[in-house]
């Protein structure tokens, strides 16, 4: 089961691995705060993509696509999120005031469809 939780958000964090899947550090966290399992910044969306997208959810159907091909071309970053959420839950940590359109919850779409076909390339 993958979890996805806003960084900023109060409340606990639900229990699995953390990973954080944000290229860019969040605003106002220090690191010594957050426990995490791995900080996948590969597994985030490229910067010329992020800034293409900006969370206009206009863009939100390319963007997945886009961001689908790339993730498709670098196995490597995604593949311990496959791993982890194969063995038990995990949580994706992010950043985006937008809850709906957002990297976590494209990335979570994304490796579930890995585990549902049984890929962890």
């Amino acid at each position: 089961m993958i979890h996805l939780h806003r960084i900023y958000d109060q409340g606990v964090i639900p229990k699995g691995q953390c990973f954080l899947v944000e290229r860019l550090w969040p605003r106002g966290i220090r690191k010594e705060d957050l426990k995490l399992d791995g900080w996948l910044k590969e597994a985030a969306p490229s910067t010329e993509l992020r800034r293409w997208f900006s969370h206009d959810p206009a863009k939100w159907a390319e963007f997945k696509k886009r961001y689908f091909a790339e993730l498709d071309s670098r196995p490597e970053a995604w593949a311990p999120l496959v791993s982890a959420a194969s063995r038990g839950p995990v949580v994706f940590l992010y950043s985006s005031k937008d809850t709906e359109h957002n990297n976590a919850v494209a990335l979570k779409a994304y490796v579930e469809s890995k585990l549902k076909h049984g890929k962890a390339e």
